[in-house]
């Protein structure tokens, strides 16, 4: 039941935010909408209860997305750095590493958390297995075994302790 409230909470924020407007009837609109959509994807069995995302969304904001976003900035500069400056090298590389996590959510979690980083594209993501592609060498050199594997495996093994 606290799964159905969340995801339909989350549904209803977003459509709000998007909406911009926020008269009465338009309000009872997106909450019917919302959830419309809930009873759809519980219809078409689409909510994957392994990942708990409500559970997730706590830990995550308050430590998970800050760090990110720090790394987002970080690497934009380095990217903005490489493109005016013509003496820092441009070296495309293609990195195969085998991640610290175990389960889908956590290797969906790593693989756009490497995608949302500027200078690096995750082209391939399976079971035990990633294929990177980075702007610069330093930038490939620093993908397997980085703090960002291990802050998503930490993430993970939160998720896995509360869902047990």
């Amino acid at each position: 039941m606290f799964y159905s409230l969340s995801a339909l909470a989350t549904l209803f924020v977003f459509w709000l935010l998007f909406s911009g407007i926020y008269t009465p009837f338009l309000l009872a609109a997106g909450a019917a909408g919302a959830l419309a959509v809930l009873l759809i994807a519980d219809r078409m069995d689409r909510f994957d209860h392994q990942g708990r995302p409500a559970r997730l969304g706590w830990r995550a904001l308050f430590s998970y997305w800050p760090w990110l976003s720090k790394e987002i900035v970080v690497s934009a500069w380095d990217v903005s750095r490489r493109i005016v400056d013509p003496r820092l090298p441009i070296t495309p590389t293609l990195v195969r590493f085998k991640p610290l996590q175990t389960t889908e959510l956590g290797l969906v979690i790593h693989a756009n958390s490497i995608t949302l980083t500027p200078g690096t594209i995750t082209v391939e993501v399976g079971m035990g297995e990633m294929l990177v592609h980075a702007l610069s060498a330093s930038g490939a050199a620093g993908i397997a075994g980085s703090e960002m594997d291990r802050r998503v495996a930490a993430l993970e093994g939160f998720i896995f302790e509360e869902s047990t």
